[in-house]
């Protein structure tokens, strides 16, 4: 497959390609170019031109053209999942599920665009200010990184390529070098559906190499970055040097908290979308299972006895429920961060193993507070290790003790402990008597602490990806 530059199909300029692999079967699916550093300048290059022709185009049109992708996207439902299924090891059903998320988002940013009214500041409003008016309008950034990872590559093209284009800036995607063929598809989709050439473009290749001198070129003036902690402060260092626009999404462990007066069967169900959900490849998933002491042996016995019932398998297969992570050396990393959670306490009550790719369903219980889970070691997998607490305090203290503050979440029957419980949580988004696995389109989604910096969804995104300008006119009024 290709990168698409300028609304072509090209290789990168020293013909040097990158494999794309299957991570259940170890197979290569295809390759895709190793973007060179003029590859990079020349994407720019022709960003810089086409954007300035895109911002022209009035935004009825930005949204008819986005309607055009959604037919093309419609007529490539079934090849795009399975392309996404297999580059992933995401299970098919939940590969059709984020392809079918793509109309969703982007008819929604769509509507959004066209209501982005500026405002209007009377005259006489302060001392001094009684003849003039003063008027304000959003315009767009200009050329934006969007720089796209590996576990919900489309919801989160979504996220960051609709609003790019509809606010009238060039984007150029960078998706992950483990399961960049789907992005390269749809971007595909929408330079045929009519975005302008150079205002919609992808690079393939390594983050450390391609994303790292695409985010630092002083002509791209904002990023939008999903990914680890220590790349995106990376990456704002980066971008300071240039000072480029940035929002950030980065790591998560989500505090899910079990009251004593919570209910134990909806918790577990929750335990079971919000953990096991991508092979637990989430940034809000669920991490760290807080319980208390009075109920825990009662979550953890139906936390093993539902995780068993779930099927593990190829992600190809319709009835596969749990599928591999995204390679064997992820799972490398997530068997070690189990072992490593034993040595510190915990004892392993279902799972643990690791074939490839594929980890097993993992339920670790009485995990110590001051394990490195407990805390800040994010496991991206399906694991569920579990920390007993006495009081709501308690609680919260362990909740709030970590470096992150993503999302969070509290099982109890009792709304004002809830609320109690949603305001003291150090995170950005919290849920009542559900797993933090939750992100509408249209709700602001983002982190406190370390978890990122600026939020997206439909509400907020078109404040990270336009700037606004203020349009005096003085002394018109008599």
């Amino acid at each position: 497959m290709k990168m698409i530059i300028n609304g072509q199909e090209v290789s990168a300029s020293d013909g040097k390609t990158i494999d794309v692999i299957n991570p259940a079967t170890g197979k290569v699916l295809d390759t895709v170019p190793a973007a060179t550093n003029a590859d990079v300048d020349l994407a720019v290059e022709k960003a810089k031109i086409g954007q300035k022709i895109w911002a022209r185009v009035p935004v009825h049109q930005k949204v008819d053209i986005m309607y055009k992708f959604l037919e093309l996207v419609e007529a490539s439902r079934e090849e795009l999942a399975q392309t996404l299924s297999a580059e992933t090891g995401k299970p098919i059903t939940e590969a059709r599920g984020e392809i079918g998320n793509i109309p969703i988002a982007f008819k929604a940013f769509s509507e959004r665009a066209k209501h982005l009214y500026g405002e209007t500041i009377p005259a006489g409003m302060e001392a001094g200010q009684d003849k003039n008016l003063l008027l304000t309008q959003r315009e767009p950034l200009g050329i934006i990184a969007c720089i796209i990872p590996f576990n919900f590559p489309c919801d989160l093209f979504d996220q960051k390529v609709a609003p790019a284009l509809l606010a009238g800036n060039a984007a150029i995607v960078k998706p992950s070098t483990d399961n960049p063929l789907t992005l390269c598809k749809l971007t595909a989709l929408l330079v045929k559906a009519g975005v302008t050439d150079g205002a919609i473009q992808v690079l393939t290749g390594r983050g450390s190499t391609v994303g790292s001198v695409l985010c630092a070129h002083p002509d791209v003036h904002g990023i939008t970055f999903t990914g680890s902690t220590e790349v995106g402060i990376e990456t704002a260092r980066t971008a300071a040097g240039h000072l480029a626009h940035t929002a950030l999404e980065l790591g998560g462990n989500d505090a899910f908290i079990v009251l004593e007066d919570g209910d134990i069967d909806l918790a577990v169900e929750e335990m079971i979308w919000g953990r096991m959900y991508n092979t637990g490849q989430v940034c809000c998933a669920s991490k760290r299972f807080l319980v208390h002491n009075a109920v825990k042996e009662a979550f953890t016995e139906k936390a093993v006895e539902r995780i068993k019932r779930l099927k593990q398998g190829s992600p190809a297969d319709e009835s596969t429920q749990i599928g591999c992570l995204i390679s064997e050396k992820a799972a490398v990393e997530v068997e070690r961060q189990i072992q490593r959670t034993v040595e510190q306490g915990g004892n392993i009550v279902l799972g643990g193993g690791r074939k490839g790719a594929f980890i097993e369903a993992t339920v670790i219980k009485d995990v110590p507070k001051t394990a490195d889970v407990a805390i800040d070691m994010e496991i991206f997998g399906p694991v569920v290790p579990i920390i007993g607490f006495d009081t709501v305090e308690e609680a919260i203290e362990i909740a709030n003790s970590s470096k992150f503050g993503l999302c969070g979440c509290v099982f109890t029957a009792n709304m004002k402990t809830a609320f109690a419980v949603c305001n003291a949580l150090e995170c950005g988004g919290t849920v009542i008597n559900g797993a933090s696995f939750f992100r509408s389109f249209e709700m602001p989604f983002g982190g406190y602490k370390y978890s990122g910096i600026g939020t997206e969804g439909v509400l907020t995104t078109f404040d990270e990806v336009t700037r606004l300008k203020t349009i005096v006119l003085k002394n018109i009024l008599p």
